[in-house]
């Protein structure tokens, strides 16, 4: 009996067996993720047995699936979107700097023994993304509207590359608050709260859902976009959204919700292949028994996002 394997593609591996190792994205929605695909092909290009499967996990599931996870040995790494983010990070016994700042991850991996490491992704990503597409991060004054999961990893990644100023916009004041607060430690004087009015600014971010909906408003006044301002937005998997569209009529760069998704590509699989090793252990009270969420994340972490539907879903669901 002769068996039929299928030629690889970008959906089916040519390497797919009992050997492949798993590296699933939990959320929900999920969609319209894209790392399937994107995370599978990298790895094939890397010459690593490994797939990205998309698990739908609803909120309240988490605890369930994190222990099947855990106890699942083929499973090396797990990216992680809306609803997930900061309740992820307390599953994980070691993050990089970057992950405990915020109290939130988008990517985990094997520790040696079996515990998970944590890392947030989402900022790197996006700065990258902008300046892959001819942004200039340093120096410059940025408006970022929008500070919840990628919001704020944008916002740190924003005054690690050196802005001059950045001014955060939410609606959902405590946030911005605890956003700054952060922030402020991290660099004093450097980000303020403002209004979402763009005039003025070199850099101008959206990291709200808002052009996941065909009706949904832009996040800034369209009219006040001008040819000097860069334009960059988070939300993908839905096409050119009408942020990318109004900027792009009257001149300005971009950089769109798809390019940090290819931006970020390679990012996750150095990171689940081991090749970005910054880690530390977790302080004894910001680690949190994986069984339990009645206990804070950190006294400085931001404000949980908006729920599933209402956040930007890993850069809007994307990855």
């Amino acid at each position: 009996m002769t068996t039929w394997i299928p030629d690889g593609t970008a959906e089916t591996p040519q390497h797919l067996s009992g050997a492949t190792r798993l590296f699933p994205i939990i959320g929900d929605p999920i969609t319209h993720v894209q790392s399937p695909i994107w995370l599978t092909r990298t790895f094939a290009e890397r010459g690593h047995n490994g797939i990205c499967v998309p698990m739908q996990v609803p909120e309240g599931a988490l605890d369930a699936v994190m222990a099947g996870l855990a106890a699942t040995p083929n499973v090396d790494g797990i990216l992680v979107t809306m609803p997930h983010k900061h309740d992820a990070f307390t599953y994980c016994s070691t993050s990089t700097d970057r992950a405990g700042r915020s109290g939130v991850v988008s990517v985990m991996r094997r520790n040696p023994d079996g515990t998970w490491h944590g890392d947030m992704l989402d900022g790197l990503a996006f700065v990258k993304a902008q300046q892959d597409h001819g942004a200039t991060i340093h120096g410059s004054r940025a408006l970022l509207v929008g500070t919840g999961s990628a919001g704020s990893a944008i916002a740190i990644a924003l005054i690690e590359a050196g802005v001059r100023e950045l001014v955060l916009h939410d609606a959902d004041l405590s946030r911005v608050s605890g956003l700054l607060d952060l922030l402020e430690m991290m660099d004093p004087g450097r980000a303020r709260a403002g209004t979402a009015d763009p005039t003025g600014f070199d850099l101008v971010f959206n990291a709200t859902p808002l052009g996941m909906g065909d009706k949904d408003p832009l996040p800034v006044d369209r009219s006040l976009l001008t040819s000097s301002m860069f334009v960059g937005d988070v939300v993908s998997g839905h096409g050119t959204t009408p942020l990318i569209a109004a900027a792009r009529s009257v001149g300005c760069g971009t950089a769109s919700g798809e390019h940090m998704v290819e931006a970020v590509q390679d990012l996750m699989a150095d990171f689940m292949l081991g090749r970005r090793s910054e880690q530390r252990p977790l302080p004894l009270h910001r680690r949190i028994d994986p069984r339990r969420h009645d206990e804070p994340f950190a006294p400085t972490a931001p404000a949980q996002p908006p729920r599933a539907g209402h956040g930007p879903e890993n850069y809007a669901n994307s990855c």
